[in-house]
């Protein structure tokens, strides 16, 4: 398969007959350019749903009280100066430019010098941002309330679904209004588990070291192998993480309370019909009603974890949240 050709024929179908496409070349006059990122006295104290780690190592969390960067030491608010500084998502391209997906306002892209403002008016689906990927080709996509916008670097194209993953055999793995969709190159496949049903509510999907596809929803945590789909638990499953050992780290609902907790599965049990799995925050009774989310294995081996009040680190012996000051109250 020839990837490129393949790609450009995907595109057409989906946004031109598939769905329709909503294209609009940016006028510049309708971007706003704001100012430069400062160091502040501010921490992420409010909920996180995702946490990033951008090439030179630093992390990036997107919570409701604006972007952070976190180079170990101290944090950098670098929305300070947007007006609407709640974000559910925030991504570093392949050039280094950064993205952010806030609650209600759109989409700011940031250069490292100036910011850009994208909303509805600019072609966006919805104003309500919760998800970014960057594909292969450098498109970038956001999942809105509205659908999926894909922009190109010059406008926006709307459709129904958003795409969550490209595999190594490049393979497109869609989410459907809850659903999931793979296009091979050649045909679109509803994604079914072992029992036949779509899948429900999916809410992240990741290929793994060996090529295997984890997904996650209402259904649970399920496990893909290009042949066969094994089921590891049916409780809700928000997010999903492999470490660099080859571990699965998961949030999800812990019944019958319903909070979200952070799971370890083990990754030499893996293979066996019941795998290792430990609940990480059940012995810390301050976390064991503080939903959590978003997960990141930072470049120390620690494990970052998006919370209610905002970021908490697990080093293989202490759970804490992450202030100014490391262990701060």
């Amino acid at each position: 398969m020839k990837y490129a050709h393949v790609y450009t024929l995907f595109l057409m179908s989906v946004f031109h007959t598939s769905y329709g496409q909503i294209q609009t070349e940016l006028p510049k006059n309708n971007i706003k350019s704001e100012t430069k990122d400062s160091i502040t006295s501010q921490v992420p104290n409010s909920m996180v749903r995702n946490i990033k780690q951008a090439r030179n190592g630093n992390i990036l969390i997107a919570s409701w009280n604006g972007v952070f960067r976190y180079d170990g030491k101290s944090f950098t608010n670098i929305t300070g100066k947007i007006s609407s500084p709640s974000f559910w998502d925030v991504l570093e391209d392949r050039k280094g430019n950064l993205w952010f997906a806030s609650r209600d306002s759109g989409v700011y892209y940031y250069n490292g010098k100036s910011f850009k403002h994208f909303t509805t008016r600019e072609g966006l689906a919805s104003n309500m941002v919760f998800s970014i990927y960057e594909d292969k080709k450098g498109n970038i996509w956001f999942g809105t309330g509205g659908g999926a916008s894909r922009y190109d670097g010059k406008s926006f194209q709307n459709s129904k679904e958003m795409l969550f993953l490209e595999d190594k055999t490049g393979k497109l793995w869609f989410s459907t209004g809850g659903g999931a969709r793979i296009y091979d190159g050649k045909t679109f496949t509803v994604l079914k588990n072992k029992d036949g049903k779509p899948f429900t509510n999916v809410r992240s999907i990741i290929e793994d070291k060996k090529g295997n596809i984890w997904l996650t929803g209402s259904d649970g945590l399920w496990r893909y192998d290009g042949s066969t789909f094994t089921n590891f638990i049916q409780n809700f499953v928000g997010y999903v993480h492999e470490d660099k050992k080859g571990n699965i780290w998961t949030t999800g609902e812990v019944k019958p309370n319903g909070d979200w907790a952070l799971f370890r599965y083990d990754q030499k049990s893996l293979s066996s019909k019941k795998p290792i799995v430990t609940d990480m925050t059940s012995k810390y009774e301050e976390y064991n009603k503080n939903n959590l989310f978003g997960i990141l294995e930072a470049n120390d081996g620690s494990i970052l974890v998006g919370g209610l009040d905002g970021v908490y680190r697990y080093d293989g012996n202490t759970f804490k949240n992450l202030k100014r000051k490391e262990g701060q109250k």
